[in-house]
C-alpha cells in the first residue's frame, strides 16, 4: 500500500472519530434528558406528564423506525441550514446526531427504569425533591448501565458514521466506497473494516472498564 493511502487512511480515520465524538457528545446532551424525562413523567411518577409523554414517545419511536439512510436524505435542507453544506465531516455530525437523540433516549430509560424503585420511595419519605431524587438517587445508581447505554450508542454512531459515506458523507465509509468499491481496491476495503472492527473493540473495551468500576457491586466483589 502507498504512503499515499495510508495517509489517507489515518486522515479518515480522524475524520471517523471526530463525526462520532461530536455526535456523540451532542447526542448525549440531548438524549439524556429526554431519556430522563420519558422515564420519570407516566402517571404517578416524579413528574407526572402522561400526553407529553406519549407524544415525545411516539416522536422518539417515529424517528427510530426511520432507516439511517433515508433520514440523511431527507434532512438536507436542515443539514444545509446548520452545517452550511450537505457533504463532508461537518454535514454529516447533523444526521448522526439526529439518529442519536433518540437512540440515546430509550437507553437512558431503560437504564433509569431498572433502578430499584425502593430507593426512590426511600428519598421521597426522607423529603428529597424530585430533582434532588433524579440527580442523587437515580443517575448514580444507573450509571454502569448508563455508561453501557452510551458505549453501545457510541458503537452504533460508528456504523452509521460509516454509511454516510454512501452520500459524501467523509471518514472511513466514504473512503471504503470510493476506492475499495468503486476502484476495486479490495486491500482498502479490508483495511478499512479492520480499521473500523479495532475502533468499535476498543470503545466496547473501554465502556466494559467503566461501567465495571462504576459498578458497586462488582467493586465489592
Amino acid at each position: 500500500m502507498s504512503p499515499e493511502l495510508i495517509n489517507m487512511i489515518a486522515s479518515s480515520t480522524l475524520d471517523t472519530l471526530v463525526m462520532v465524538a461530536l455526535a456523540g457528545i451532542f447526542g448525549t446532551l440531548a438524549g439524556l434528558p429526554l431519556g430522563i424525562f420519558l422515564a420519570t413523567s407516566r402517571a404517578g411518577e416524579l413528574f407526572p406528564a402522561p400526553n407529553v409523554n406519549r407524544l415525545l414517545g411516539l416522536v422518539v419511536n417515529a424517528t427510530r423506525s426511520t432507516p439511517f439512510i433515508i433520514l440523511v436524505v431527507a434532512i438536507v435542507p436542515l443539514t444545509r441550514l446548520i452545517a452550511g453544506t450537505s457533504i463532508g465531516t461537518s454535514a454529516a455530525v447533523v444526521p448522526l446526531t439526529i439518529a442519536a437523540t433518540p437512540f440515546i433516549a430509550r437507553v437512558i430509560e431503560g437504564a433509569i427504569r431498572e433502578v430499584d424503585q425502593g430507593l426512590v420511595e426511600a428519598a421521597r419519605a426522607f423529603g428529597a425533591s424530585p430533582l434532588q431524587i433524579v440527580w442523587k438517587v437515580l443517575l448514580p445508581e444507573a450509571m454502569p448501565a448508563v455508561t453501557l447505554a452510551l458505549t453501545l450508542a457510541t458503537v452504533s454512531l460508528i456504523g452509521y458514521s460509516a454509511m454516510v459515506g454512501a452520500v459524501g458523507g467523509g471518514g472511513l465509509g466514504d473512503l471504503g466506497i470510493r476506492y475499495g468499491y468503486q476502484r476495486f481496491m479490495p486491500e482498502v476495503m479490508a483495511t478499512v473494516v479492520a480499521v473500523l472492527i479495532c475502533l468499535v473493540q476498543g470503545v466496547q473495551s473501554l465502556g466494559d472498564f467503566i461501567s465495571r468500576r462504576l459498578d458497586k457491586r462488582t467493586r465489592k466483589s
